[in-house]
């Protein structure tokens, strides 16, 4: 559960950092300070997704900061993107598993853990 949680922030947080970077790149759709943003937080969640992976105290809390840092910019540029509601229910259904595994993964003994 722990690798799949991990594996999942890595790849959500990539994604986020590389299509701002793609965006600012390309022409920006956004706001400059939306787009450090996306940037600012997809890396935070790289980072926060190896503290996840090895248990540092506090790294799933810096990782939920990050996914409700993605999630309150994912509203925002919904807005501008004409984006709807759904994506925004997926990406919080997505941002819950996560955590959901990552505490769920945490709790089992060193000597169980899958990954």
């Amino acid at each position: 559960m722990l690798t799949l949680a991990t594996l999942g922030m890595f790849s959500y947080g990539t994604y986020s950092f590389a299509w701002a970077i793609v965006d600012l790149f390309r022409g920006a759709h956004l706001e400059l300070w939306a787009e450090i943003g996306l940037i600012f937080f997809g890396l935070l969640l790289v980072l926060s997704a190896a503290f996840v992976r090895v248990r540092v105290p506090g790294g799933l809390a810096i990782a939920i900061s990050a996914l409700l840092g993605l999630q309150a910019l994912a509203v925002h540029n919904a807005a501008h993107l004409n984006g709807g509601v759904a994506p925004q229910i997926a990406r919080a259904a997505l941002a819950l598993a996560l955590v959901g595994c990552a505490a769920a993964g945490s709790r089992e003994p060193a000597g169980r853990r899958s990954g």
